[in-house]
């Protein structure tokens, strides 16, 4: 049996930073501003995906007709690699990632990168930047990997080359300063998606059409902006690009309710793990429509007892406030919820290993 080709070719970089100028880079990390050494770059044209590279961390070269500048066929994908006791080096659920990467594609009239060529490539970029792992926890090595098309034309069709480019960012906790809940604005101005739409897809178009209403958040004085569904414009779908959970007590029960996944929601990774984890920890789930008159009712009541949003980079935030045209609402006194830590604590606990991992979230990479 004949031995299968390598589809990458590693070229380390010649100037990579010493130990101690890694370390200085590092030290008091913010999310999203400091890069690793390399990254990762796979090339498709001829109806193919032609053999890739890893090499030095730098910019692309695009030709000003490059149809994803002007078409914007750009998806993306976000996860995460941790530090584990033993010195090794894990990322919690890639294969699920590589699985909405394609589906993403295939709304935007994209390939499909086998799941195994895009597990390929993060295990060898993550192994040879291993030294860009943070320790500690709440960081990680955060992964981007994206799609974009680099057909020179200027002409409104799918484009016949891309480009698939993989870079890491050391990430230091989301919140330096503890965990603190948010203060969200329910936009009724703007909808981030509608029905037949790109909202499910993670791609470029659907954040850059979010800007002006999170923009608009901003001026309300709050941090985030709550989309509502395009049709009725009453229905909560998500905050910002997180994912929303509601959390009720009643008759001694706790249930975590997220809005169920129509066609207009991302369906994140983070949230469909905590919908297992609830139930680890003895709460129960559910997924169904929530429209603001039953969060405000149920806030009222006291039925509903805290709200949360969760996504990769974030891990888990809690929401204290919500402010909107007519009326304004706390939530748990605006203070951190003891169901939102517990969860949070849990997810944190399986991805640095300290915890075990019943549902094999965990993929080890050195």
């Amino acid at each position: 049996m004949s031995t299968p080709q390598p589809r990458l070719t590693v070229t380390p970089s010649a100037t990579a930073l010493s130990d101690a100028a890694r370390a200085e880079r590092m030290a008091g990390l913010a999310f999203g501003r400091t890069f690793t050494d390399h990254m990762v770059l796979i090339p498709y044209k001829d109806g193919a995906w032609q053999h890739g590279e890893i090499k030095a961390y730098g910019p692309l070269e695009l030709d000003p007709s490059c149809s994803s500048l002007h078409y914007g066929q750009a998806i993306f994908e976000g996860f995460k690699a941790f530090a584990q006791p033993d010195g090794g080096v894990k990322t919690f659920r890639p294969q699920a990632n590589a699985e909405r990467f394609n589906r993403s594609a295939r709304r935007l009239a994209m390939p499909d990168l086998p799941p195994d060529l895009f597990m390929e490539a993060a295990d060898a970029f993550i192994a040879l930047d291993r030294k860009w792992v943070p320790k500690n926890v709440g960081e990680s090595l955060y992964l981007r990997p994206l799609m974009i098309a680099t057909d020179p034309f200027l002409g409104v069709r799918p484009s016949r080359e891309y480009l698939f480019v993989l870079f890491g960012s050391p990430a230091g906790a989301y919140f330096p300063k503890g965990v603190k809940p948010v203060t969200v604005w329910i936009s009724e101005d703007y909808v981030r998606a509608a029905p037949g739409g790109t909202g499910e897809a993670k791609c470029a178009g659907n954040y850059a059409a979010s800007l002006v209403a999170q923009a608009q958040a901003e001026q309300k004085g709050c941090d985030q902006v709550v989309w509502l569904d395009a049709v009725e414009r009453q229905y909560v779908e998500e905050m910002g690009g997180m994912n929303l959970f509601f959390v009720y007590k009643e008759n001694g029960k706790t249930t975590i309710v997220t809005p169920q996944l129509t066609g207009t929601l991302l369906p994140g990774i983070t949230r469909d793990s905590l919908l297992q984890l609830a139930r680890d920890l003895g709460y129960e789930s559910e997924e169904r429509k929530l429209s603001v008159q039953q969060w405000r009712d149920d806030i009222a009541a006291g039925r509903m007892t805290e709200v949360f949003a969760c996504g990769t980079a974030a891990v888990i935030t809690p929401v204290g406030y919500v402010k909107a045209n007519g009326f304004e609402m706390t939530i748990n006194h605006g203070e951190n919820g003891p169901v939102t830590m517990a969860l949070r604590d849990a997810l944190l606990a399986i991805q640095h290993g300290t915890a075990p991992d019943t549902h094999g979230w965990m993929h080890t990479v050195c």
